[in-house]
């Protein structure tokens, strides 16, 4: 029974679903109202569809018609520790279960004036995006909001604001060719970073979109007193930003594994480095991913 291909079109933001361990479990940085909405969606439309499923103490829905016997709870307990030791880095300061973190770098929004009624849709390709423009003023939320992934959608939603599409594609042009239909004939603004490794805008400005950007907000390099790092590391890459910084600091050993979030960011690494592509463009997808790696 393929469960991704079940729930697709539900178009869930909040739970995301784990073939490995047949579990869609939610993101527990985001403990709000439609966590709970999304839940009951996704219970009465299994119900629905005759689907067996069970709901865990945590309110992920697992699928596995096993029981949980004494041993398997072993073999889990087992496999945390051994998740628990693993060298796996982040090269941020945002917390994700089983990752250490070496932030490389900080964000620093920028101040706009900004008149949000000019504009007929925001388009949202990060979450610094929504919280730098969120610093500036709240009008933007009365604004329809186009956003990369469901990372961005969730956080949009989290402000009230007027969250319409969340992008499946999840990279720049492909997510630029995915809104086209949506936001042709339309004045829309970009908000975005200083530095962007996409042509997102002059795709949508030739094809009938007229598209504006403003940058709010910017990556500031942090200097690192630590220079190596343990052989057999797993570093994750959540931007072409990070790659730069990264090698600005360190040197590659060739025992180390990369994971990159997305294949954008993936095609910025040196020649020697070959990165593995995350299965979703999230950070626990990320440190998922790093877990896999022999």
């Amino acid at each position: 029974m393929n469960i991704q291909k079940i729930i697709d079109p539900l178009n869930l933001i909040y739970y995301e679903y784990n073939k490995k361990t047949e579990t869609l479990f939610y993101d527990t940085n985001y403990a709000n109202r439609f966590i709970e909405l999304e839940f009951f969606k996704i219970t009465y439309y299994l119900t629905k569809q005759n689907i067996q499923f069970r709901v865990l103490k945590d309110k992920s829905i697992e699928f596995s018609k096993k029981s949980f016997l004494l041993k398997k709870k072993f073999q889990k307990l087992l496999k945390y520790i051994e998740n628990k030791k693993q060298n796996i880095y982040l090269l941020n300061n945002n917390k994700v279960k089983f990752a250490k973190n070496i932030p490389l770098f900080d964000i620093k929004y920028i101040k706009q004036d900004i008149n949000f009624s000019n504009y007929d849709a925001l388009i949202f390709s990060s979450k610094n995006g929504v919280l730098a423009v969120d610093s500036i003023s709240e009008d933007w939320r009365k604004i329809p909001s186009y956003a990369i992934s469901e990372q961005t959608a969730k956080l949009i939603k989290d402000f009230d604001a007027k969250l319409v599409f969340s992008g499946k594609q999840k990279h720049g042009d492909e997510f630029a060719y995915e809104i086209l239909p949506e936001l042709k004939g339309k004045k829309v603004l970009y908000l975005r970073a200083r530095e962007i490794v996409s042509d997102f805008i002059n795709i949508l400005n030739s094809n009938g979109v007229k598209c504006e950007d403003i940058i709010v907000y910017e990556n500031n390099f942090i200097e690192q007193t630590e220079k190596t790092l343990p052989k057999n590391s797993k570093i994750i890459f959540s931007s072409p930003s990070t790659v730069k910084y990264f090698f600005k600091v360190f040197s590659w050993n060739d025992s180390y594994t990369a994971i990159s979030i997305g294949n954008t960011t993936a095609k910025y690494f040196p020649k020697n480095v070959k990165p593995i592509i995350a299965d979703k463009t999230s950070l626990k997808a990320c440190v998922d991913k790093a877990l896999e790696v022999e």
